[in-house]
């Protein structure tokens, strides 16, 4: 279902599960050992999630669901997946690495939630996104409400979880459901610049901006403590140290 690559502090996972990478209870599994695996790599800075079937991600795999739509302790059953898809992506959210999901197709309800627990996205122009639960009369449980309301705002929310609405990977730059949008023939390329480029950043700065965003969104606690508290923890650091020295170095000359 996944192949996983590790190149120059950069791991890709590709999704790789025919012909739409359907999500089902042995993708959850499988997709939390890879973050088991990888949360704690040193090495690893970048995560680059990708697809190589024609669609990113197109959702529930259909014939699970019907299977668990037909038993009578459906209710309890959909309950507990919903619960396991959201203590996935949040997980996947929380990883101190900046995540980058490259959306070569449809990114569909749990494929599209998948996205948005990711930091970047970057799509094609030609991509389809969207949250059409609705149609099923359903809601898209796996996070999708609060994080597409998070980065979009409610009305662009509205607007796509409302009407169920799938629009362009174009159009989702516009919106700001996503931060690029490139022709699908470029767009490989372009999401492996991006990784590079992050790749090269401070690894430890990155993780605590990351970790200083996230409490942005949290109106409990102190953004400005959070900054404070991350810059003492980073000044110190060989890292920051070398690199401090380095820019001085080049520009007090």
């Amino acid at each position: 279902m996944f192949v996983l690559k590790r190149q120059d502090s950069i791991t890709t996972i590709t999704l790789s599960h025919p012909p739409v990478n359907a999500m089902s209870v042995e993708w959850v599994a499988d997709f939390n050992d890879i973050i088991s695996e990888i949360e704690n790599e040193p090495e690893c800075r970048v995560v680059l999630i990708r697809s190589d079937q024609k669609v990113f991600c197109a959702g529930a795999d259909l014939k699970e669901f019907h299977e668990k739509f037909n038993r009578p302790d459906r209710s309890e059953v959909f309950i507990a997946d919903t619960r396991d898809y959201q203590k996935l992506f949040a997980r996947l959210e929380k990883l101190p690495k900046i995540v980058i999901a490259e959306i070569n197709g449809a990114a569909l309800g749990g494929g599209f939630e998948l996205a948005l627990s990711c930091d970047l996205r970057m799509a094609a122009d030609e991509a389809k996104l969207g949250l059409p639960e609705g149609r099923l009369g359903l809601v898209p449980g796996a996070g999708g409400t609060q994080r597409l309301t998070q980065i979009c705002g409610p009305s662009v929310a509205s607007r796509i979880i409302l009407t169920c609405e799938i629009v362009s990977g174009q159009t989702a730059l516009e919106l700001g459901m996503v931060q690029y949008s490139v022709p699908r023939a470029e767009l490989q390329q372009e999401a492996q610049a991006l990784a590079e480029r992050i790749r090269d950043l401070s690894a430890g700065a990155l993780a605590e901006s990351k970790a200083c965003i996230a409490v942005a969104q949290n109106p409990t606690l102190d953004g400005f403590d959070a900054e404070v508290a991350a810059t003492e923890r980073l000044i110190e650091t060989d890292d920051t140290r070398q690199r401090v020295a380095d820019f001085l170095e080049q520009n007090l000359k």
